[in-house]
């Protein structure tokens, strides 16, 4: 039986829905946060039991995404639980969720996004240009290390895994002399002031960087629910949602390929700049497209098609990636 079936003829009790997140601190920032929104939303009339869960990404300590599965390690277990009616939605980091949803399930919600830039964190030097020749940068980030060595080929980079405070430990243990940190992750635990802003155009983030999806069985949830999220939901970040993720589809985003991607909103156009670097960060292919500022889903969709196409055409077809360790 649905929720919605549950909750008939009780529409003056509050709805609680069970809210799926991984268990990590930035994870329950994230969730409490749209448990938040959604009260304030409904005025009360929708509440939120949250769900914990570890994932298979979140065991990884040392290991490389690449070497045990890839994106989904982070949704695999939520993904599950949604179709087994565990619970009624789940709370992802955009950028960590598959190209392709499971079947039936459906992006319910996208609130407004968070700082999309990169956080520069380092006690030895105030940007990468100025790190020392030979210097470590900590980073398990593909695209991070293809783009730190595109700029400074004389540095090192070592595997930095964790979260953000297992990170930070390990920066202060000095096991790394420089790494990064989504200036949004730091904004959402009120440690943004750790970390130096790297503009957009500096270094171009991974695509839905800073943007939190909401996902859910499709046609599970009630028309107040619905209407609740619907009110959340920012427009812009949604289009940047779409386009991001469409390039990345149409590059076959994974986490072997060092991509970037992100759209930006001009004043008079949406402009969609796309990169792939290759991993010893000698060589990059990009490119960019634009649509109207009202674009809707189909001409985003269409936009990351063909930017990804011509990135794909410029590449010969196959694109670099990262081999097993």
């Amino acid at each position: 039986m649905s929720r919605a079936a549950i909750r008939e003829g009780m529409t003056d009790v509050p709805l609680t829905l069970r809210l799926g997140t991984r268990a990590s601190p930035l994870a329950l920032a994230q969730a409490e946060e749209m448990a938040q929104r959604l009260s304030d939303a409904s005025n009360g009339e929708i509440l939120c039991e949250l769900v914990r869960f570890t994932t298979s990404g979140d065991q990884l300590t040392t290991e490389r995404l690449i070497n045990a599965g890839g994106k989904g390690l982070f949704t695999r277990e939520l993904d599950r639980a949604l179709d087994d009616g565990e619970i009624d939605f789940a709370v992802h980091s955009l950028k960590d969720v598959p190209a392709d949803l499971p079947a039936g399930q459906e992006f319910i919600c996208f609130p407004e996004r968070s700082d999309p830039r990169e956080g520069w964190l380092s006690q030895k030097a105030t940007a990468l240009d100025t790190l020392p020749e030979g210097a470590v940068v900590g980073t398990a980030s593909l695209r991070r290390e293809a783009q730190t060595l595109r700029a400074r080929p004389d540095l090192r980079v070592s595997t930095f895994r964790g979260n953000v405070q297992t990170r930070l430990a390990k920066l202060e243990r000095g096991e790394a002399d420089a790494t990064y940190l989504a200036m949004a992750g730091l904004t959402r635990l009120g440690q943004a002031d750790l970390a130096r802003p790297i503009p957009l155009e500096t270094m171009l983030p991974a695509p839905a960087q800073g943007i939190i999806g909401c996902t859910a069985r499709k046609v599970v949830l009630d028309e107040a629910v619905y209407s609740a999220f619907s009110t959340i939901e920012c427009t812009s970040t949604r289009q940047a949602a779409v386009a991001e993720r469409a390039v990345l589809k149409a590059l076959d985003g994974s986490c072997r390929t060092p991509i970037a991607a992100h759209l930006f909103r001009l004043e008079d156009q949406l402009r969609l700049v796309c990169e792939v670097i290759r991993p010893d960060g000698g060589e990059t292919w990009r490119a960019e497209g634009g649509a109207d500022l009202d674009a809707d889903d189909d001409t985003l969709i269409a936009l990351g098609e063909e930017v990804g196409l011509e990135i794909r055409e410029a590449a010969g077809g196959d694109l670099p990636a990262f081999a097993d360790d």
